[in-house]
């Protein structure tokens, strides 16, 4: 592989990461929006109680939340692998916390939507 080539593999690399990071900003910020959703909207549409709402509401906020940092931690990290021609493997202990918050808040939400049904 020439210089050039190298380098232009290591800029596609560079974007990709870019987009990547971009990808978990996106998803904290709907997980964001659904927070609102599900913590102000609904219960104002429903009627019903809003606390068990506004406790979801604020438990996919602050999931949001995670996405965000944890897609910029990501983002560094590869950016720094990159810089330093390694590979720095996905943090397993944050994917499976991240997978297992998402599924505790959806099981969540489906139990308020049948008790408020």
């Amino acid at each position: 592989m020439t210089g050039s080539e190298t380098g232009d593999a290591t800029r596609r690399t560079h974007l990709a990461n870019e987009r990547t990071q971009l990808a978990w900003w996106r998803t904290g910020f709907t997980a964001i929006a659904v927070g609102v959703g599900v913590g102000q909207v609904v219960p104002q549409l429903s009627g019903g109680s809003r606390w068990g709402y506004a406790a979801v509401g604020v438990g996919y906020i602050v999931y949001g939340i995670a996405f965000i940092i944890a897609g910029t931690v990501r983002q560094r990290q590869v950016e720094t692998a990159v810089m330093d021609a390694r590979w720095a493997a996905q943090e397993r202990s944050m994917v499976l916390g991240l997978t297992l918050v998402g599924v505790l808040l959806g099981v969540l939400t489906g139990l308020l939507v049948m008790l408020d049904a």
